[in-house]
């Protein structure tokens, strides 16, 4: 089994790469950097710039050698959101899909349930490493840190193939997104809280 650790500040980088590897082929990433060139170190800044200004400042944020997630708790949940001046880094970064973007995110926002519980911000592996479990170590992690609380788990999935593997940890479809100006699909995932002893 892989060892998760705490993902700390001084991780930005390596975290960087293997988010941007990871999410290299993921629909919605695609969408907002659609210039494939660029698209790694694009990607590479998006994922540096979300980590070290927002959810490792308000998340629960955990590694493997090759995989990282960025959890956040029921009380996080108004923290763990972009301040101004990330807001800005980020538009920097998207240039003219900036505002796609902010409309994903406020589609997103719309949906996103009510009642508190525990939300999977983002999960992703390096394809080269993908198989050995690392992703699994850090969904089961999390997982268990929700249960140990009593709450319910929120996740979307920008990329249908994945739905599978959530459900097998319990994940449910709760809704279907269709993001505005064309944009791919998300689908909002719900588990309820299992005691620890059936996680």
């Amino acid at each position: 089994m892989p060892t998760t650790t705490p993902a700390a500040l001084h991780d930005a980088a390596p975290i960087s790469r293997i988010l941007a590897r990871a999410f290299d082929s993921d629909p919605m990433m695609r969408w907002f950097f659609p210039d494939e060139p660029s698209r790694e170190a694009s990607l590479a800044a998006y994922f540096s710039t979300i980590f070290t200004r927002q959810y490792a400042l308000n998340g629960v944020c955990e590694r493997t050698e090759n995989a990282a997630a960025f959890w956040v708790a029921p009380e996080a949940q108004e923290k763990a959101v972009p301040d101004a001046e990330t807001i800005q880094e980020l538009v920097a970064l998207l240039g003219d899909r900036a505002g796609l973007f902010g409309e994903a995110v406020e589609t997103a926002a719309r949906h996103t349930p009510q009642e508190p519980h525990w939300s999977l911000a983002l999960i992703g592996a390096d394809p080269a490493a993908q198989g050995r479990g690392e992703g699994s170590a850090l969904l089961r992690s999390g997982l268990a840190k929700a249960d140990a609380s009593g709450m319910p788990v929120y996740l979307e999935s920008s990329k249908e193939s994945n739905i599978p593997v959530y459900e097998h940890f319990g994940f449910t479809v709760r809704e279907e997104m269709k993001l505005p100006g064309g944009g791919p699909t998300l689908w909002g995932m719900w588990r309820a809280p299992r005691r620890p002893a059936d996680a």
